[in-house]
Parts: C-alpha cells; structure tokens; sequence
C-alpha cells in the first residue's frame, strides 16, 4: 500500500510542478483527503500480575483521513484531523505462543496550530503543534485470549496529549493540490482485562508515526 501511495505521489508532484503557482491567504478554507498509514513506536508493559514476564507489540494500520484548516492568517493556520483505525495487541514474551490478544478501534481527533512558510509560489511546506484526544471503543479480547486463560472483558483508558506535524502542499491548480503530511502522536493507555474476578492490567505507549499522501482543496 505504502508503495502505490509513493508512486501516486510522485505522479501528482510531476503535475503539481507544472502548474502555475497559487496564493494561499487570510481566510482560505482548506480541506484535504489523505491515505494514511499508523505505525505505533510502541513499548507495551507485561499482563500484571499474571504474566509478569509477557511483552507485546501493535499493529500498523492504513486508513483514510480528512482534515479541515482555516488560515487565520497568510502563515498561521489551525486545522482539525480526523480518522478512526483499527489496531490490535499482539502478545510477546510468556504470551507469545498465544498469538493476537486484543483489538481496539481509535478515534484520534486532533487539533494543531501550523505555520505555513511560502504563502505565495507553488510549494507550500507547514509545521504545526497541538493536542489530541485519544478515545478507544469497541475494544474485544481475541478468540485465542479467551480460549487460554478464560472469557475476558477489555477496557482501554483514553488519551491525552500533544502532537507535532511537518508537510507540504503542492499546487496543482489554482485550487486543488496534493499533501504530504507527517505527524507525531503522543498516545497512551491503560488496559483493564477482567476475567471473572481476577483483573490483570497492561500499560502501553502507543507514539504512532502516521504517515499521509492525499489531496486538497482551496476555498
């Protein structure tokens, strides 16, 4: 997936480069459409207090986002991200010949503050800072989970915390161009697995790397 989002990218650039340049101002409405890949840089804690030594990794995920941006002024931009992925535990150390653990889907909306360096021109790079509020829902133990140590409920505490973001607009026409965008997710958990009466806790650093290629629009 990652392969075919570079080489649409690389497709739009050869276009983008081509195109006469747009201004982007004061009031312009922004709204882009991105392909994204969440890669978690991960550190997930041992199953207390049952599986002291057990570890864990998260799966990548690939999803669309949209975000929306209003230029409050011709380089100072603010602009609300919003996508939703699913993920899922895997278990590591005395829980690796279990396999799959969990699954939980994340809603991760995200709001930050951009600086936008060449208003005028073709190419328009940002770098922006804010926060996100992480929320997870629908959170499932895996068959496999239930099978070796019982039916388990799942609840994972929200998140958060800052984000930090680079990108670029290249100009296609006087009002379409593509994006490339990368941010920086400060996320965080703590789940609760309860079976029956024992209650186990696991505390995970999430930290995603998500990497976008998309398209926008100027209003």
């Amino acid at each position: 997936m990652m392969t075919k989002m570079l080489k649409t990218a690389a497709a739009v650039l050869a276009l983008a480069l081509a195109a006469g340049p747009a201004v982007a101002a004061q009031g312009d409405f922004l709204v882009r459409l991105r392909a994204i890949t969440v890669q978690p840089q991960e550190k997930v804690g041992p199953v207390l207090p049952t599986f002291p030594t057990s570890g864990g990794s998260i799966t990548n995920a690939y999803a669309p986002e949209i975000d929306f941006t209003y230029m409050l002024t011709d380089h100072i931009g603010v602009e609300l991200i919003a996508a939703t992925t699913k993920h899922c535990v895997e278990g590591g150390g005395a829980l690796a010949g279990v396999g799959r653990l969990a699954c939980t889907w994340v809603l991760p909306p995200t709001l930050t503050l951009q600086y936008h360096f060449a208003p005028e021109g073709k190419i328009h790079p940002y770098v922006g800072a804010g926060v996100n509020w992480t929320m997870f829902y629908n959170e499932k133990a895996s068959t496999q989970l239930n099978t070796a140590i019982g039916a388990t409920n799942v609840n994972l505490s929200n998140s958060f915390s800052f984000a930090l973001q680079a990108g670029v607009d290249f100009d296609i026409s006087e009002k379409m161009f593509l994006n490339l965008d990368v941010k920086y997710v400060d996320m965080d958990t703590n789940a609760r697995l309860t079976t029956g009466a024992l209650v186990n806790n696991l505390r995970a650093d999430i930290n995603p790397l998500i990497i976008g290629v998309g398209v926008g629009w100027r209003f």
